[in-house]
């Protein structure tokens, strides 16, 4: 565990976004984990200090509901940007949101943001 710097999560079930927005936010200068779903988030979220996550909404394993209701009860000291190509913005969410498709410097901008 790397206790002194502070990652980026990115969440996501789809290899051909998480891959290569990792690859672009750690050009960026962030240092970045990855997770494929819920379940592989938490593991990370016990090893690493975590400050940001980006997270896909509908995923196979633990996503949805049930994942927004795990990071609000358990990550409430993070700051969460949820993607999402289903939802558009309809379903209440605790989170910003920002719709799929997007532009890896939107989303890089709206990280800066958070």
């Amino acid at each position: 565990m790397d206790a002194g710097l502070s990652h980026i999560l990115i969440v996501e079930d789809e290899d051909l976004i998480r891959i290569p927005l990792k690859e672009y936010l750690t050009r960026t200068g962030f240092t970045v984990l990855v997770a494929s779903d819920g379940v592989g988030a938490i593991k990370q979220l016990l090893d690493f200090p975590v400050s940001y996550i980006i997270t896909d909404y509908r995923m196979e394993n633990l996503g949805g509901d049930y994942w927004m209701r795990f990071l609000q009860r358990y990550c409430g000291d993070m700051k969460v940007l949820v993607t999402s190509g289903f939802l558009k913005g309809d379903l209440p969410i605790p989170y910003q949101f920002l719709a799929k498709p997007y532009s890896f410097k939107e989303l890089e901008e709206r990280l800066r943001a958070l």
